[in-house]
């Protein structure tokens, strides 16, 4: 797979891949993201920590350009949120928690699909495929249905449709939910992999912190909308004792409780994505 695209003039006047200036969303009464403030560099693993409710899905729609903020601003690679949705689209991927193959189509027809959709020249095509699948370790997998793929092998294919526009900044929204010891730790190797190589700047959503403690270069926590702790994960365990877990963390700056959120749907979503990857 080739180095995601960075044009020098994006360089010179983005200095972060994401930033964001007292971004903010708003429904009714509910204030789901406050004033968030965030700076993330290029080429780094950041991790948005927090319990259910905590306003990371919420940021990542934003972030995304699938929800409009109320107020604030936020820049992904360089563009403008607002002013350039288009533009910020066209730099990021994405792979949601819930499945974005289809397990009816094999994994070089899912490929084609994605390389449609993200208007990659004919010609350039297969190429870009060949390479993916050979770069997520599935060249021998690429003719069979996806449905037939182990958990891990599917979340490699996902992220091989989210690189196969050459994107600067990767969001995965609980990339490993549902994976066995062995998968979880082939899709870290495949991210730290994206990071060093090609420069990608990757953005996830996680509830494991052994998770975040091996793969992040920088954490930030949410609470109630808005960042409790930032910090890279050793300093963060450390501003609480020689001893302490990023679950300690966690509780520290998540309430002091375990957290009994999710609604039904969400629940419902994460059991049936653990069932499908599993």
């Amino acid at each position: 797979m080739m180095a995601a695209a960075k044009t020098d003039s994006l360089i010179e006047r983005a200095e972060f891949a994401i930033e964001t200036d007292a971004l903010t969303k708003a429904f009714g009464d509910l204030l789901a993201v406050d004033h968030l403030n965030c700076r993330v560099p290029y080429g780094q693993i950041f991790g948005l920590l927090g319990p259910n409710g905590a306003g990371k899905s919420t940021t990542i729609k934003m972030l995304t350009t699938l929800l409009d903020p109320t107020s604030g601003s936020a820049k992904v690679a360089g563009f403008d949120i607002v002013a350039a949705p288009a533009r910020v689209r066209s730099s990021i991927g994405y792979v949601p928690q819930m499945l974005s193959a289809d397990g009816a189509l094999t994994g070089e027809e899912n490929l084609m699909l994605s390389a449609k959709l993200y208007a990659i020249p004919r010609a350039e095509r297969q190429p870009r495929i060949a390479d993916a699948l050979e770069f997520m370790g599935l060249t021998e997998f690429g003719r069979r249905l996806v449905k037939t793929y182990s958990g891990g092998m599917i979340r490699r294919l996902e992220l091989a449709q989210a690189m196969l526009h050459r994107p600067m900044v990767l969001f995965l929204d609980e990339p490993t939910i549902g994976l066995d010891p062995v998968a979880r730790h082939t899709v870290w190797d495949r991210l730290r992999e994206l990071r060093q190589n090609y420069g990608i700047t990757i953005l996830i959503t996680t509830h494991d912190m052994d998770e975040a403690d091996e793969l992040c270069d920088e954490l930030a926590l949410m609470h109630r909308g808005q960042i409790a702790a930032l910090g890279q994960p050793a300093e963060l365990k450390a501003g609480l004792g020689p001893a302490a877990t990023l679950d300690d963390v966690f509780a520290r700056f998540s309430g002091g409780s375990i957290q009994e959120g999710g609604s039904y749907r969400d629940i419902r979503q994460t059991r049936t994505t653990a069932s499908r990857l599993g």
